[in-house]
């Protein structure tokens, strides 16, 4: 099991930000998260900027695999927007 985690006290980046360097990173196994690779077991993945660490991004490309995995939980107006944006591909 994978869980996507978006969490309150992450960083949310603004315009002004110039974050250049992301990945994702496995809170469960403390490591860079590839495809599962990272380790046995659920894991737990954030989205990780170079600068300001975990990072809270919108959304992220997981998001759009994986919209329920979220905690906290996407809002109705989140979920549209993603929504929105895949039926614009």
């Amino acid at each position: 099991m994978t869980l996507i985690v978006r969490a309150p006290g992450f960083h949310e980046p603004s315009d002004d930000d110039d974050c250049t360097r992301f990945w994702y990173f496995c809170q469960a196994h403390n490591r860079v998260y590839r495809h599962e690779a990272c380790g046995a077991g659920p894991h737990l993945v954030a989205l990780h900027c170079e600068e300001h660490g975990p990072e809270s991004m919108w959304p992220q490309p997981l998001m759009l695999m994986f919209p329920d995995g979220f905690d906290p939980l996407l809002s109705e107006g989140q979920l549209d927007w993603v929504r929105a944006e895949g039926d614009a591909d």
